[in-house]
This record gives structure tokens, C-alpha cells and sequence, in this order.
């Protein structure tokens, strides 16, 4: 099997690529410099002459409250880039991996989310993501949609990161407790995607490590496992004003991911102990 990953040097993308690379399956990784997802006409000529049997789409436009003042840039990232992909993707008869969000809900309720809930997205990133699974929908069948949430890996930015800075700058911190859903660790999710695209298990799927905590809970744990002495103050999001509205609940309910073989996610606290071990916390 080959693959072509897009995305690579982001958090996922960076990951994908590393387990593919453990596997010894081939793997053709691509940036916006080798492949800009937005010019069709690139798109198709470097996927058609990378001879891959899947795309693990990994790219996106991921800034959420810039994304309120740049609706159009993002739209054709997140909607026009994998539409372009999803149409190459038809004319080779190949599979695609979509890397989604739980922002394509509405945020409301306690209810964890099912993958095939309808959809209700409450900002300009998540109106965009969304666009980008109909376009998947609207002209594939051999398609898997993966909405993931509360990212962080090795390569890039993340809630852990910021954690961390800000509790050596200050010594405190202040995070909102009413938004609630479950962190992702782009490593454990990419050993997923890789399982995955080698199956023909197709459909929408939620992957995110198992457990569930509000923001103020995950800051907490971040402090104790790094054993940092940090006072974290718990805020509603109303005190916290960000341009782009976030979703309360973001539980999302991966019983799919069993029902269909694959492993479930080993629980946030592994995963955050085992990222900052990466880390040298």
C-alpha cells in the first residue's frame, strides 16, 4: 500500500507520516510547497502522479478565532482544498481519510455526539469543516470522516504547550470549566488512521482519547503530572470572550470505532503522561 499525507507539517500530519514510516507502508508526504490544496490543477497532477492507494488528509486551515475575519481563506482551505482532493481522490478510485471536528455541532446539550448526528456548526472554522464533509459525501464513496477534538502533539502548538509557558511565566492561570469533551494525542490517533485506511470499514467516525474533562480539569492534570506548583483559577467562557464561539459539550461518542474492530484511544491522562515524557516534562 502508498499513501499520500497531506499536512505534514502539522501536529497530525507530522505523526501520520512516522507511523506509516513504522510500518514500513509507503508514504508520500505534502505541504502547501509540494501540493497547495487549493489549486485544483496541482492537486490532481501531484496525487495522480504519486500512484497512492489512499489519501490521509491532514492539512487544514485550524486558526478557529481568525477564521471569524478570514472566512473566505478558510472556506477554501477547509472546504475548496479537500473538495479538490475528494474529486482527484473519485477520478483514481482511491480512499480518503477526512480529518474533521467536533465543531460541525452545535455544542448543546450533554449528550455525547454520534457520527451521523446532524450537523449545526456555531462558528466560521466549524461552517467550514462542515463544507468540507459534504463535499467528501457529495463525491466519494470510499471515505472515511474522522472528527477529532482538543488536539495536541509534538510538532506545533497546542492547549499543553500554552499551559506549560504560561506556568512558568506567571505561576498561574485562569481556564474556562464549562466547556467539556475529551483531548486527542496526535500520536495514538495516527496509529488509528493508519489501521484504518487499511481496511474498507468506511463512514463518519469520533476519535479522541477516551475520558472526559472541561479545559479547567485538563490545565489541572497538566500541572500535576508536570509536577508544576501553578494555581488554576476556574472561569465560565463568558469571562473568557473569544472572537469565534466554542461548543459546551463536546463529548462525542466513539462506540463506532469498536463496533467496526479498531481499538479505542487509551484515556487523556496516558496520553498527556506520555506527552510530556516527549516533552522531557
Amino acid at each position: 500500500m502508498k499513501v499520500l499525507v497531506t499536512g505534514v507539517k502539522g501536529q497530525l500530519g507530522y505523526d501520520v507520516m512516522n507511523e506509516l514510516a513504522k510500518r514500513n507502508i509507503e508514504a508520500v508526504g505534502v505541504d502547501i510547497e509540494e501540493m497547495d490544496i487549493t489549486d485544483a490543477e496541482a492537486v490532481r497532477r501531484v496525487i495522480t502522479a504519486a500512484g497512492v492507494d489512499a489519501v490521509i488528509h491532514c492539512a487544514a486551515y485550524t486558526a478557529v478565532d481568525a477564521a471569524e475575519d478570514n472566512m473566505e481563506l478558510c472556506r477554501r482551505i477547509n472546504a475548496g482544498g479537500t473538495e479538490n482532493i475528494a474529486v482527484v481522490c473519485r477520478e483514481l478510485d482511491i480512499k480518503m481519510i477526512y480529518i474533521s471536528t467536533d465543531y460541525v455541532f452545535d455544542g448543546q446539550g450533554t449528550r455525547p455526539w454520534e457520527p451521523d448526528d446532524s450537523r449545526n456548526p456555531l462558528n466560521a472554522y466549524g461552517v467550514a469543516k462542515y463544507e468540507g464533509e459534504l463535499a467528501v459525501e457529495k463525491h466519494l464513496t470510499k471515505y472515511f470522516i474522522v472528527r477529532i477534538a482538543w488536539v495536541f502533539g509534538v510538532n506545533g502548538k497546542n492547549f499543553i504547550k500554552t499551559m506549560l509557558r504560561l506556568g512558568e511565566e506567571k505561576g498561574a492561570v485562569s481556564v474556562v470549566d464549562d466547556q467539556i469533551g475529551s483531548p486527542t494525542y496526535t500520536y495514538d490517533l495516527a496509529r488509528l488512521l493508519v489501521d484504518m485506511v487499511q481496511t474498507e470499514k468506511y463512514g463518519r467516525y469520533h476519535a479522541t482519547n477516551e475520558g472526559l474533562c472541561s479545559w479547567y480539569e485538563f490545565a489541572c492534570e497538566i500541572f500535576r503530572q508536570a509536577g508544576m506548583d501553578v494555581k488554576v483559577t476556574p472561569v465560565s467562557s463568558s469571562e473568557f470572550p473569544a472572537k469565534a464561539k466554542r461548543p459546551q459539550n463536546s463529548r462525542m461518542s466513539k462506540d463506532k470505532l469498536e463496533e467496526n474492530g479498531f481499538e479505542r484511544l487509551p484515556s487523556w491522562q496516558d496520553a498527556l503522561k506520555r506527552y510530556l515524557k516527549v516533552l522531557g516534562k
